[in-house]
């Protein structure tokens, strides 16, 4: 997986890639991110890539040349793909865009094309960067962040430990939140009690199997009561169903009796 991050704050950046599994995806050659500074394709020597918008208003808008520039540097760089197409996939971080999710995760990391992110700040970019670029847009969640770094930092962590080789243990992915749609199940580590709160002794029982069906109930436990929408259409196996089954009767009896109803 290979990537480029443009922005006006690289400081914002290189501390996090050179850390934990990202730092040794790196090192393994699994990934590679490379940090372009906007200000480095500026016209003037102040290196401006900023200014106020037209029509006045409050902040400053990201200039669009630099932005090209840099795009366009980087299509010389790297040439074209194999069929004869930009070896690019531009992205952009914005409330507007695309839902990031863990398909988009996935679609990314096998993705042969590098993947260039768009980092805006201040109240935004010029509009041109869009229309000319068409950038794909991908948006956390309906919030509003100071730039488009942080948005960058998570796609790439949320897409790289998806690369094959990228994890230490390979069934780490396999069996996490999203990964097949469902929220995780709970973990626990050493000591067996803490405070006076004790590990399930299923998990201490050494029984693969009553483990396995543990993990996939509170996995499904955990989705119906924190994220019931991601189980809506979900066609279920006889394991699973049972399971769930048995969750929503101990979920109904288990309802607090609200005053003026029977218990």
């Amino acid at each position: 997986m290979r990537c480029d991050i443009l922005t006006l704050f690289p400081e914002m950046v290189t501390p996090v890639l050179g850390q934990s599994i990202l730092k040794r995806a790196q090192e393994k050659g699994l990934l590679e991110v490379r940090v372009r500074n906007l200000r480095d394709y500026t016209f003037d020597r102040h290196k401006v890539a900023d200014d106020v918008p037209y029509g006045g208003g409050a902040g400053m808008v990201m200039k669009a040349e630099p932005i090209f520039r840099a795009v366009d540097a980087l299509r010389e760089e790297y040439g074209q793909a194999g069929d004869g197409s930009v070896a690019l996939r531009v992205l952009m971080p914005t409330p507007q865009g695309r839902p990031f999710t863990q398909d988009y995760a996935r679609n990314l990391a096998g993705e042969r094309r590098r993947l260039v992110f768009l980092c805006g700040h201040y109240e935004g970019i010029d509009e041109r960067v869009r229309l000319g670029l068409n950038p794909e847009e991908v948006s956390l969640g309906d919030y509003v962040l100071t730039g488009g770094e942080l948005p960058a930092l998570v796609i790439i962590d949320a897409a790289a430990r998806l690369v094959p080789g990228v994890l230490g243990d390979p069934e780490s992915a396999a069996h996490e939140s999203f990964a097949d749609s469902l929220l995780d199940y709970p973990q626990y580590t050493r000591p067996p009690e803490v405070r006076g709160l004790t590990v399930p002794e299923v998990l201490l029982s050494g029984h693969h199997e009553a483990i396995r069906i543990w993990r996939r109930r509170e996995a499904l436990r955990s989705t119906y009561l924190k994220r019931p929408d991601l189980l809506r259409d979900r066609v279920f196996n006889e394991e699973d169903q049972r399971l769930l089954d048995e969750i929503v009767r101990a979920s109904a009896k288990a309802a607090p009796v609200r005053c003026g109803e029977e218990g």
